[in-house]
């Protein structure tokens, strides 16, 4: 093993055993030699890769692409079926939530064992014990025990050991995504402090865009194989066409990236490297997706009104949901008057996933320039359209209609969370954050003299 590697990671795979009920976990012990009572389930094949000292590196893909599997064997607590583990130097992880808490201990006392796992003297954990706790902020509770802890809690308190006890290889699994807005600003500034005195870093997330902003290269898993690796920019543009991509052509993709990969990898064939190998396919069409539906609707109390069949359709009328960057759509739902109504508007807001409003309109902006009068029994049917200028990811749209009542203006009916679409990832995209303003950049170049004269 090198002297600059942290991590070197070769040819790891693992096998688990399914058994489809508890008696055939019994059979297999005492008759495995004739007969197999299990499944085999390859969470990992054969994935090798190496980490440098100093270097930060994400781990992204799927649910159940094997992250937090080759985690657990690079930190020890698995076993790998086949391959090998090396590390160098002390390695702290935070992986699930409290694993390696004891529920009946204090805090205090989780802490002291916790810190002597990963090789800190009781005399070395009394002198940061005052900065785990006041990492933690967990107060009185550092002395209950942890089994009384919320989520939240646990994780605060897991993270202040590991940041902690000085370690020379961070490992974090997603388990930050727990915590609340201002401690995971808090634990993002702490990495960024580790990683600047010289730690290796192992970060497995779904957020892309941390990835983007922490990792100096990026690993794509997916289904148990490593699939590629490369700058975190690069990395995370194909994971989102794995993700956004219908069923059918995420095979198609798995297998261009795999191709892509294996081009350029060291030793690769003028073959395997001239034009007739497969390239990335192009930017995905829009199309709609069955298996994309809100499950978070929430239905306010009708006062008269109901809103029904909230869709997006395309340029030819078709529905859709997974969208393209740049291309206009128009917002659909209809609302049934059971009884009649005046003043009436109708609006709809843009929302992330996180529930932050993003942006919204309205048929009017004032009650007096509202449909002063819709009878009862009448279906109106509302359309907004709109230029779809997010970047990749989720988004919801809510939609709603406002009347006057006796008691004042007010909704008639409203859905939070009424519709889901997507929209997908295209090629060579250069905004970041969520809204593409299309901020058109150009660079400005002195001349030397210029700048020896600013200078002066």
């Amino acid at each position: 093993m090198c002297s600059d590697v942290a991590i070197e990671v070769k040819g790891v795979s693992k096998c688990f055993h399914l058994y489809d009920a508890p008696r055939d976990r019994f059979l297999q012990f005492f008759n495995g030699k004739r007969k197999q009572y299990f499944r085999e389930f390859w969470a990992l094949r054969n994935v090798s890769f190496i980490v440098n000292k100093g270097e930060t590196v994400g781990i992204i893909g799927r649910n159940g692409s094997g992250k937090s599997t080759l985690l657990q064997i690079i930190c020890g607590t698995l076993t790998p079926s086949t391959g090998s583990i090396l590390t160098t130097g002390r390695v702290a992880a935070l992986l699930e939530l409290g694993s390696g808490f004891n529920p009946d201990f204090s805090g205090r006392e989780n802490v002291y064992m916790n810190a002597a796992i990963l090789g800190l003297s009781k005399e070395e954990t009394d002198e940061r014990f005052s900065a785990i706790e006041a990492f933690a902020e967990i107060g009185s509770f550092i002395d209950q025990p942890v089994k009384s802890y919320s989520s939240g809690m646990m994780v605060r308190l897991a993270f202040a050991v590991a940041i902690n006890v000085d370690p020379q290889i961070l490992i974090v699994d997603e388990a930050l995504s727990v915590g609340d807005e201002l401690f995971q600003r808090k634990c993002f500034a702490r990495i960024e402090a580790i990683k600047a005195a010289g730690a290796t870093i192992l970060f497995v997330s779904h957020s892309g865009s941390a990835i983007v902003e922490l990792c100096d290269r990026a690993i794509l898993l997916d289904n148990g194989d490593k699939l590629t690796e490369g700058l975190p920019k690069s990395v995370i543009g194909k994971y989102q066409k794995l993700l956004y991509a219908p069923s059918e052509k995420v095979d198609a993709i798995r297998t261009a990236v795999s191709l892509a990969e294996a081009a350029s990898a060291p030793g690769a064939t003028a073959l395997q490297q001239g034009p007739s190998s497969k390239k990335m396919p192009e930017e995905l069409e829009e199309f709609f997706d069955p298996h994309l539906k809100s499950q978070s609707e929430i239905s306010y109390e009708s006062h008269g009104a109901l809103i029904r069949c909230p869709q997006i359709i395309n340029q030819a009328g078709e529905p859709v949901n997974c969208l393209k960057r740049g291309c206009t759509y128009r917002y659909t739902y209809e609302v049934c008057f059971a009884v009649a109504a005046t003043a009436v508007r109708f609006g709809m807001m843009i929302k992330t996933l996180a529930g932050v409003e993003l942006g919204g309109a309205a048929t009017a902006l004032h009650a007096q320039d509202a449909i002063s009068y819709v009878d009862s029994g009448v279906l109106i049917r509302i359309e907004f359209a709109f230029e779809c200028n997010l970047n990749a990811g989720t988004y919801f749209l809510n939609a709603g209609v406002l009347g006057a009542t006796s008691a004042g203006e007010t909704y008639l009916h409203r859905l939070l969370d009424a519709c889901l679409f997507r929209v997908l990832p295209g090629p060579d995209l250069l905004a970041t954050g969520i809204i593409d303003f299309k901020c058109v950049p150009d660079v400005l170049i002195s001349s030397k003299n210029e700048i020896e004269r600013l200078d002066h």
